[in-house]
């Protein structure tokens, strides 16, 4: 998730929030790798994630749409170590 979250970043999340376009969750992949994506939109088939960076990692143009039920977390803020919220990179442009 760079440039938003760096290895080693600690996250408060909110288990059971209902998910919203934006938000960065915690998503279980359908072959069981559970990570921290953004989401970008909804449709029958679930949840359309992304990727911060373009060059590195999966989102769903590699590996499909995130059932609802495999969002199992939102993120609300990073803890440390640069504590605040978190900001959409694609909100600058």
């Amino acid at each position: 998730m760079e440039p938003t979250l760096h290895e080693g970043d600690r996250l408060l999340v909110r288990y059971a929030a209902p998910p919203r376009r934006g938000d960065v969750a915690m998503v279980r992949f359908a072959d069981g790798v559970v990570a921290v994506k953004r989401l970008e939109h909804h449709d029958h088939d679930g949840w359309w994630v992304g990727r911060d960076n373009p060059v590195e990692g999966r989102d769903s143009w590699s590996a499909g749409a995130v059932a609802d039920d495999a969002v199992l977390a939102t993120v609300r803020l990073r803890l440390w170590p640069r504590p605040g919220r978190l900001s959409d990179p694609a909100a600058g442009r």
